[in-house]
């Protein structure tokens, strides 16, 4: 039944715009500014991220991150972005919509890094106000799921300036940085989502 899957192809290679940044999916050209602005920003994000493969940052590792990518557009199972700075090409951090369930539910769960340099000046806020814009419409989802460890203040301010609303207290649900940690389950359906904030200028917040 056409409720229940995606009425209109998807472009394998979206490009998404928002105000002053713009999100796609990676490239090989990417793996130079990707790794250097992961290692940079390793002790920033080891604190919510699940530990990291010992390769992780490597050239192939980041190959076969291509091909799962790829194969995972196409399978409908999950769209995965880098955002970059609109004038300058800067790449900013990543984000994903991950996990797509069909069916009855037309769900996902949302996840999302900022490298440290960048954080705090509302770029995420606004990348997650642009994804949740192409998860409604393009993706034809009904609803958005995310989660954060109860001490990441930040992301949980981001979440609800585009909607999300905290529905529950998940113990132990995902091991991060080597440890099962309870976190904070928020959601977003279809309607719900801020206006405005994928175009709002860029600042604090």
């Amino acid at each position: 039944m056409a409720l229940f899957r995606i009425t209109r192809s998807v472009d394998p290679a979206p490009l998404l715009r928002g105000a002053g940044l713009y999100l796609r999916p990676a490239q090989g050209g990417d793996y130079p500014a990707w790794s250097a602005l992961r290692e940079a920003s390793r002790e920033f994000l080891t604190p919510w991220e699940p530990t990291w493969p010992a390769d992780d940052l490597t050239r192939g590792a980041f190959r076969r991150r291509l091909r799962r990518q790829a194969e995972e557009i196409a399978r409908d199972e999950s769209f995965a972005f880098l955002i970059f700075e609109d004038d300058s090409d800067l790449l900013l951090g990543g984000i994903t919509i991950g996990g797509i369930r069909r069916g009855v539910a037309q769900t996902a769960s949302l996840g999302y890094w900022m490298g440290a340099p960048y954080a705090g000046r509302g770029h995420m806020t606004r990348a997650v106000a642009v994804a949740a814009a192409f998860a409604f419409s393009t993706l034809r989802l009904h609803r958005l799921e995310a989660a954060c460890i109860p001490s990441n203040i930040a992301s949980a301010t981001l979440l609800e300036r585009n909607g999300f609303q905290r529905e529950g207290f998940a113990r132990a649900y995902l091991c991060i940085n080597g440890a099962w940690r309870d976190h904070y389950l928020f959601g977003l359906l279809e309607g719900e989502a801020a206006s405005g904030l994928a175009h709002r200028r860029p600042g604090p917040g």
